[in-house]
C-alpha cells in the first residue's frame, strides 16, 4: 500500500478531510473492493514517523523472513485474505480460533493462567445478557488496539442512545486517545 498512488497520506493532511477517504480500493489481495476508511488509522497517518506504521512495516519485513507464519483465525471465515496470503507469505497457517482450544487443555496450575482477552473479564456483563431475550441487545467492542478522540466517543454513545437500542458496550480505560474516562465506567 505504501507504494500505491494512495499512499503515503502524510502527503497532505487534507486527504482527511476532503473527501479522499472514500476513495475504493480494490487492489489489495483478498479484501475485494474497500474504501481507504476502512483501514486501519495508523495506515492513514500524516506523519511519515508515526510509530504505527514504523511497526508494521518492520513486522511485514519480518514476516517474509519467517519460514511459516501462524494466525488466530479459521479459513471459513477469512479464506480470501488466506489465500491471497500464500502468494506473499512463506506458509500461513490458520489454527484458530485459539480461545475455543482452551477447553481441550487439561487444567493445571499454568493453564489457569491462559486466557483469551487482554482485559479483565466481567463474568456479571455475561448475567445481564443472559436476562435479555435472544437477538435484542446491540453488542460494540472496538477490540484491543482501536483509539478515538473525546468527540468520536460522545458521537457514538449519542448514536447508541438515539437508537433506542439495549446495548452492551465494552470500553477499555484507554479507549480514548490521551485522556481518562470522563464518565463512571459503571454506565
Amino acid at each position: 500500500m505504501l507504494t500505491s498512488p494512495l499512499s503515503p497520506l502524510f502527503a497532505e493532511a487534507s486527504y482527511l478531510t476532503n473527501g479522499y477517504l472514500d476513495t475504493v480500493i480494490d487492489w489489495l489481495p483478498g479484501l475485494g473492493s474497500i474504501r481507504l476508511r476502512d483501514m486501519p488509522t495508523f495506515i492513514r497517518t500524516t506523519d511519515p514517523d508515526d510509530v504505527m506504521l514504523s511497526y508494521l512495516l518492520d513486522v511485514i519485513e519480518q514476516a517474509q523472513r519467517a519460514s511459516a507464519i501462524i494466525i488466530n483465525t479459521f479459513d471459513a471465515l477469512e479464506h480470501k485474505v488466506l489465500d491471497a496470503f500464500s502468494s506473499l507469505l512463506p506458509p500461513v497457517y490458520s489454527i484458530g480460533p485459539l480461545h475455543q482450544q482452551l477447553s481441550h487443555i487439561q487444567e493445571d496450575d499454568d493453564s489457569k493462567t491462559i486466557g483469551a482477552n487482554l482485559w479483565k473479564e466481567e463474568p456479571e456483563c455475561l448475567d445481564w445478557l443472559e436476562s435479555k431475550v435472544p437477538n435484542s441487545v446491540v453488542y460494540v467492542n472496538f477490540g484491543s488496539i482501536t483509539v478515538m478522540t473525546d468527540e468520536q466517543l460522545i458521537e457514538f454513545a449519542w448514536g447508541l442512545a438515539n437508537s433506542s437500542m439495549t446495548f452492551l458496550w465494552v470500553i477499555r480505560p484507554d479507549l480514548v486517545a490521551g485522556n481518562q474516562l470522563w464518565f463512571h465506567p459503571s454506565l
